[in-house]
C-alpha cells in the first residue's frame, strides 16, 4: 500500500464521493473537502475542495505524492455540473455569509466568471473543464507516473486505481466503485459512518491556513 498522500484532482461530479468510499474500504484514511490544517495532516486521501484547485501547491508542500485525475463525459457530467452550481451560485457569490471562503475561492477560480448567465451555458463548463484538464496535461507532462487518470465508468478503473496505489488484486471489492450521490445529490458523503473518515471541519470551524 503507498504510503504518501493521494490526492483526488477530478472537478466537483466526476465521481469524487465514490473513489473516496472506495479508498475508505481499502483501507485509507480519507477526507472529502478539507478545511482544517488537522485533516491535511490526518487523512492520506483527499479530494474535493481545495484539492482540485490546489493541486500544484499540495504537490510542492506534499512531496512524492500521487494524484489521481477523474473524467467523465460531457454527456453525463454537464447536467450534473450545471445543477449543482445553479444551487450553489447565491452561496458562492454573497459577501456577507454564504460558504466557506476556501470553497469559495476554489469554484470561482475554477468556474470563472461565475456568472447567471454561464452557469446555464454548456459551452461555458466544458471551457472550465478543459482548462483545468490542459492545466493537469501540462503539469504531469513529465511525471507520468505521478498521475493517473480514469473514468470510473471504464470497468477497468477500479483494478488500475488499485495498481497506482500498490493494493494487490484480491483485495478488490467485487463490482468495482460504488455509486453514490445519485439524482444529484452531493451529501451523501456526510452520512457515511467509518472510523477512516476524516472530517473536513472541526465540528464546524474551518482554519484560516490549510496547509
Amino acid at each position: 500500500m503507498f504510503d504518501g498522500k493521494i490526492f483526488i484532482i477530478g472537478l466537483p461530479r466526476t465521481a469524487t464521493t465514490s473513489v473516496c468510499l472506495a479508498m475508505l474500504e481499502q483501507g485509507f484514511k480519507t477526507a472529502h473537502n478539507v478545511y482544517t490544517q488537522n485533516a491535511f495532516v490526518e487523512a492520506q486521501v483527499l479530494a474535493d475542495t481545495p484539492i482540485f484547485c490546489d493541486y500544484q501547491k499540495l504537490d510542492k508542500h506534499f512531496p512524492n505524492s500521487k494524484f489521481i485525475y477523474l473524467t467523465r463525459s460531457p454527456e453525463q457530467w454537464l447536467p450534473s455540473i450545471k445543477q449543482l452550481l445553479q444551487r450553489m451560485i447565491v452561496n458562492l457569490q454573497r459577501t456577507d455569509g454564504g460558504f466557506n471562503p476556501h470553497l469559495k475561492r476554489c469554484y470561482n477560480e475554477v468556474f470563472a466568471p461565475l456568472t447567471a448567465n454561464n452557469i446555464n451555458s454548456d459551452e461555458f463548463f466544458l471551457s472550465c473543464y478543459s482548462r483545468h484538464q490542459q492545466g493537469i496535461d501540462d503539469y504531469f507532462k513529465d511525471r507520468s507516473q505521478d498521475l493517473l487518470t480514469i473514468d470510473v465508468s471504464d470497468k477497468n478503473s477500479y483494478m488500475k486505481m488499485l495498481a497506482f496505489v500498490n493494493i494487490d488484486s484480491d483485495k478488490a471489492r467485487e463490482g468495482g466503485f460504488k455509486k453514490i450521490n445519485l439524482g444529484g445529490k452531493v451529501k451523501a458523503w456526510q452520512g457515511l459512518n467509518n472510523t477512516l473518515k476524516v472530517e473536513s471541519t472541526n465540528k464546524g470551524k474551518i482554519d484560516k491556513l490549510l496547509y
